[in-house]
């Protein structure tokens, strides 16, 4: 095995010289800083979308009901808990209140659809005292909110 040398052409490694052209600004985009920002923003937002969703914790009954179909203004949410209290979408509204607000709620909305989360805990009299009161107040179109999965009345679950 051989080892050479390379002369260098020039002066010697005296001055240097200076080039007679002008440089060019660079026309290229450097995209790795923007894909690395890119990605760390979806990450931080895939792991914000799930902490998003407020709700109130309920157990719902399983039934074997289909979904019903969206609608381009979003429906007006009550809650029964288990212990009895109501929210309005996300705030609680005492008992003697809860018509008054409703019909105010009413006279602001287009439709009429109103989805009742009542906790399967809940007796079947308390959840039609509150389908009651949502009739009184002018919500016609009552949906019961259900997890799928349910037992069908055929024996085989769903």
């Amino acid at each position: 095995m051989g080892a050479g040398v390379m002369k260098s052409s020039g002066d010697g490694g005296g001055k240097r010289r200076r080039r007679s052209r002008r440089t060019q600004p660079m026309s290229e985009i450097n995209v790795t800083p923007f894909v690395d920002v890119m990605l760390v923003l979806l990450i931080i937002f895939m792991v914000a979308a799930p902490l998003l969703t407020v709700g109130v914790p309920v157990q719902l009954p399983e039934t074997a009901a289909n979904a019903l179909p969206t609608e381009q203004e979003e429906p007006l949410t009550v809650t029964l808990t288990a212990e009895g209290g109501l929210q309005i979408q996300t705030t609680d509204v005492e008992r003697e209140e809860f018509i008054t607000r409703l019909r105010a709620i009413a006279e602001e909305r287009e439709g009429d659809r109103v989805f009742l989360r009542a906790d399967g805990a809940n007796a079947w009299n308390q959840v039609a005292e509150i389908m009651g009161a949502l009739n009184a107040a002018g919500f016609d179109n009552i949906g019961l909110v259900t997890d799928i999965g349910g037992p069908r009345l055929d024996g085989t679950d769903g």
